[in-house]
């Protein structure tokens, strides 16, 4: 349960539950296990370290790798310094990796083996870099993690926090290409707490064991450490998305709250022999990110007997703003295509173009107003303002209410992809296709996809005379942004649709693939 007597910011979470369960398992990774006592004693050590390091109040402190426990030391020990954790997408490319770290200006970076070597290609070029510390063993100059935090003090520094310090800052794609990154304070999460707290789903008890499979360079993945650890619960980080692994893990550790996009949900349920795997632990499994097939989600629930909880939200509104409850998971309700009903504490509408409500069953564009919004993005006024507009965060999805009050997705005013849970732009593949021999023009657009809800497609008009192929196009792109960004599949055209003024009319390119589909995005 969530109990916020003594707890009035983000970095008090581990000094009281310290003293409330110090001998608890916080963490389990891979083996390991962290207790509640150790959790804040290391967060003590991070924090005095970080300061010794040279970083000051609100910098950026920076974290590239894959999931461990650490990351929460990290982020508790960031918080209790008054600094912004940065997770940062290790899957980006080598130029958005260096983007993200000089846009943050991130003073201190901890990185994990398997990208030693793109950062010391790169840091020399980041001149916020105070020091880079390895998440593993050491290299070269970089110290070993678990050293470094050994010869720092364990002395809380007690430092005066404001509810207006960023806690956390993580980079979302820019519908110019350019990531924006989003402030999420103190005070957002603490909104977020009260609210969780009315709510009975988004409830633990101690000692209950929380799986987190999300990365943690995603708000959900950060987030599901922070509302465990906030409850006393045991946090089992996984490293990497492994469907046998995770399905060992429910078993063994007992497992009874998990957070899985729907990609991961099929692969769970596509496993050889996971009708004999032993469930009987699990109590509640949320999913988000995308909507999750009406077909899939039954036989996940006959699958795991489990209590359901779809989450909509997006990394600005701290991964709030919906939710479709257990109970409404019921075929019966007839709701399985909504994202469910305000928080508690939200407003949640659908507006016109000039601001104004629309009537229940009109779209309009989401609107979110809550004490969980963010701040801003960083260093981004004017994309700030814009994005929050008469006070509200506008989502660029597109909805309608029904008469009940449970909200659909219906279409997304922006050009943005969802793939897997990753927002892809288009303008951002785009950029990187044109350029590729052959290409004359380019259009890049999110077609429906029965595992990643929505997949990439590039549609290619080829200078006259040629004939790129779709293999060639995509490995060259491959070579400029991030794997997961480049298209699934390449259509060729003899010209793109465009209005009078030239731009591209991606709805009429969408429309032959989204035929007979209920709504126009994932």
């Amino acid at each position: 349960m969530i109990d916020l007597t003594t707890i009035r910011h983000v970095a008090d979470i581990p000094r009281e539950q310290a003293r409330r369960r110090g001998d608890d398992i916080a963490l389990l990774f891979e083996g390991r296990t962290t207790t509640y006592a150790a959790l804040d004693t290391r967060s003590n050590q991070v924090a005095n370290g970080l300061r010794t390091a040279g970083a000051k109040v609100q910098d950026r402190i920076g974290y590239l790798g894959k999931n461990m426990d650490i990351y929460y030391e990290i982020l508790f020990g960031a918080a209790k310094a008054r600094m912004a954790m940065t997770g940062i997408n290790w899957r980006l490319a080598k130029e958005e990796l260096k983007f993200i770290i000089c846009d943050a200006e991130i003073t201190v970076l901890f990185v994990g083996q398997d990208f030693h070597y793109v950062i010391a290609e790169i840091m020399n070029e980041c001149p916020s870099l105070r020091m880079i510390i390895s998440l593993d063993e050491s290299w070269g100059a970089w110290p070993a993690y678990r050293d470094w935090r050994a010869s720092q003090i364990a002395i809380d520094p007690q430092l005066q926090v404001q509810s207006d310090d960023d806690v956390v800052q993580l980079y979302t794609s820019g519908t110019t290409g350019l990531p924006k990154g989003v402030q999420l304070t103190d005070a957002n999460y603490m909104g977020l707490f009260v609210q969780a707290a009315e709510l009975e789903w988004s409830t633990y008890n101690p000692r209950e064991a929380v799986m987190n499979a999300m990365p943690l360079f995603h708000v959900a993945g950060v987030n599901i450490g922070i509302l465990a650890i906030l409850q006393g619960g045991k946090t089992v980080v996984l490293r990497d998305i492994d469907p046998t692994v995770i399905l060992d893990l429910v078993e063994q550790e007992k497992i009874a709250h998990a957070f899985w996009v729907p990609a991961v949900i099929l692969m769970l349920t596509q496993q050889p022999g996971v009708e004999n795997r032993d469930f009987s632990s699990l109590k509640q499994v949320f999913y988000g990110a995308s909507p999750i097939a009406e077909e899939l989600l039954r036989k996940a629930v006959k699958l795991m007997d489990a209590r359901f909880t779809q989450l909509y939200g997006l990394t600005e509104t701290l991964g709030a703003a919906t939710f479709l409850p257990p109970e409404a998971h019921d075929p019966a309700w007839g709701k399985l295509r909504s994202c469910g009903v305000p928080y508690p504490g939200a407003v949640v509408r659908c507006v016109d173009p000039e601001g104004k409500e629309v009537p229940t069953g009109q779209v309009g564009e989401i609107v979110v107003l809550s004490d969980f919004v963010m701040k801003g993005y960083w260093n981004r006024p004017e994309a700030t303002e814009e994005a929050l507009e008469g006070g509200f965060f506008h989502t660029g999805d597109a909805g309608y209410f029904d008469e009940d009050g449970f909200l659909y997705i219906h279409d997304r005013l922006k050009d943005m992809i969802v793939s897997g849970g990753e927002n892809v732009y288009p303008a951002e593949v785009e950029n990187a296709i044109f350029g590729c021999p052959g290409v004359a023009d380019v259009a890049v657009i999110g077609v429906p996809d029965e595992t990643w809800g929505e997949a990439i497609k590039a549609i290619v008009v080829p200078h006259p005379g040629e004939a790129p192929s779709p293999e060639d196009i995509i490995t060259w792109t491959k070579s400029r942004i991030a794997g997961y960004k480049a298209p699934k599949s390449v259509d060729f055209a003899d010209v793109l649709p465009r209005n009078p003024s030239g731009k591209v009319l991606r709805r009429s390119l969408r429309e032959p693939y989204w035929e007979g589909v209920d709504r126009q995005v994932s």
